[in-house]
């Protein structure tokens, strides 16, 4: 996905041209329903057992991808990450609708 900017400030870029790193995190609040009551459910949520291997999967299909392996975070464990957003662009994308 060509997301970063080239020399105009356009999205023009992959993460690769723009000599950018990769970190992938776990996150299992992402599935979060917000439909019913005043607490998120996470009922949705695949258990860390069946997680934990499309966790792994992703990481191997990331590394064959992008030619590296990115950093990652520890598989179901609380930590703190911070970040600095370059935005204003959040970018959604939907596997379950391929957008």
């Amino acid at each position: 996905m060509r997301i970063f900017p080239d020399e105009a400030g356009k999205m023009n870029r992959s993460v690769a041209e723009a000599a950018g790193g990769l970190l992938v995190i776990s996150q299992f609040t992402l599935i979060a329903s917000t439909a019913k009551g005043n607490r998120p459910s996470f009922i949705e949520a695949a258990r860390p057992e069946e997680a934990l291997p499309l966790y792994e999967r992703f990481l191997a299909a990331v590394e064959s991808q992008a030619g590296r392996r990115p950093e990652r975070g520890v598989f179901a464990a609380d930590m703190k990450v911070a970040l600095v957003n370059d935005g204003p662009v959040t970018i959604v994308i939907d596997s379950r609708r391929r957008e």
